[in-house]
């Protein structure tokens, strides 16, 4: 059989290069799981953990991707953050 459709580096909606993500999981994360992320800033709200990162490029975020998995964590959601990254590596805390 041949490979997957849509499986690999080429798959739509995938960054090549590097991008700003913010990446939510469900509940909030304890310090010592919040230090495998040491790359990402990590904010915890009240039902869930969300992490940002700056500057990840395909091979980091499938990292990540691969942390939160290995920790048994939910995946809530992926999103790329808006423009370029220029080190910005959270969004500024609202009121």
């Amino acid at each position: 059989m041949g490979a997957q459709a849509g499986a690999g580096p080429g798959r739509a909606g995938t960054p090549s290069g590097g991008g700003d993500f913010e990446i939510r999981v469900r509940g909030r994360v304890g310090a010592a799981l919040a230090s495998a992320f040491g790359d990402l800033t990590v904010r915890l709200r009240p039902a869930e953990t969300v992490l940002y990162g700056a500057g990840l490029d395909q091979a980091a975020l499938y990292g990540v991707l691969d942390r939160i998995q290995a920790l048994g964590l939910e995946l809530l959601e992926v999103r790329r953050l808006p423009g370029a990254s220029g080190g910005r590596t959270a969004p500024a805390e609202g009121p």
